[in-house]
């Protein structure tokens, strides 16, 4: 196949690597511009070093970004990762459209934090979707779509580094092949099983101690890698990524004021929940580097009777 990829960061430099490894032709990459300061975006390296020409608009809805593609003359859009509006008459350009990959089960959690949401709120499974652009956010017909399993201790980093992001460089691929070959259907999403969610941030990502300690679990794994839920110890930033659930049922009753250190170790601390506790394995104090427990442990940072987030 003959394409372009629309594009960004380690995605987008997997999926490069996966077309050009099939023996496919990639006659361009449109990636955004980088922020003044930052370092070159991996794709446009990646693409760069196989000499393969690289294009950097502003925006894709002005005519300079059309004409680039339509210069190309490819058979398939391939959009990894993109965060630039690419409006209908760019994505129409190829012989055969364009396609997008989006990592959740469409039409569910549309929106850019669609990896964070599904683990914070419990849910046991999620997935990725090929889809055709359209003006609005996520809603094009799909393509394909595969599901993974969420599991009790899974987080954002296990579900997208280990399966959706694999998982997405392949079904891109297998997505391109069906289109090209006149092989695909489209099924419109149903709106009325639709979601959209916002960016998952820094007040998303906040640490509600009174919550029960399923809730503070679940926003702690949909949080690590990032953004890192935090809550707060003597008014400094507290970060926590690696947790473990601890039901009131293991330990026999729950000890301590809500938000409370009430057990140390040697290697973690415990912290009062509603219905359990949470023990801390991995955490990030202010403007220190993210450590594990032991460490802050040693430090003395951490000290039983502490309360957190108030």
């Amino acid at each position: 196949m003959k394409i372009a990829i629309v594009g960004q960061q380690d995605f987008g430099k997997a999926v490069l690597e996966a077309f050009l490894t099939r023996g496919d032709q990639v006659a361009g990459v449109f990636c955004a511009p980088e922020k003044p300061g930052a370092r070159p975006d991996v794709l446009k390296v990646a693409a760069q070093e196989k000499g393969i020409q690289v294009f950097q608009f502003p925006g894709l809805k002005t005519q300079e970004a059309k004409d680039a593609l339509k210069k190309l003359d490819v058979e398939i859009g391939i959009m990894a990762f993109v965060l630039q509006f690419a409006p209908q008459d760019f994505v129409s350009i190829p012989k055969h459209g364009t396609i997008q990959y989006h990592p959740s089960l469409l039409p569910k959690y549309r929106g850019p934090s669609s990896i964070n949401w599904p683990i914070s709120r419990g849910e046991t499974k999620t997935g990725l979707t090929i889809f055709r652009p359209t003006d609005g956010l996520d809603e094009g017909p799909v393509i394909l779509q595969k599901e993974t399993a969420i599991s009790p201790d899974d987080t954002l980093g296990t579900v997208y580094f280990d399966r959706l992001f694999p998982m997405g460089v392949q079904a891109m691929v297998e997505a391109a092949e069906l289109v090209v070959a006149g092989k695909h259907r489209e099924l419109v999403q149903d709106e009325s099983q639709a979601t959209y969610e916002g960016w998952f941030r820094e007040a998303e990502s906040r640490i509600h101690w009174a919550n029960h300690v399923d809730v503070v679990h679940n926003l702690i794994r949909g949080c690590n890698p990032a953004p890192g839920a935090w809550t707060t110890l003597n008014g400094v930033k507290l970060q926590i990524f690696d947790c473990k659930k601890l039901p009131v049922r293991t330990f026999g009753a729950v000890k301590g004021k809500i938000g409370e250190v009430v057990e140390i170790g040697p290697a973690s601390f415990q912290v009062t929940a509603q219905g359990g506790r949470i023990e801390v394995l991995r955490a990030k104090l202010g403007d220190g580097k993210k450590v594990a427990s032991a460490d802050l442990l040693s430090a003395g940072s951490i000290k039983p009777g502490q309360l957190l987030g108030s």
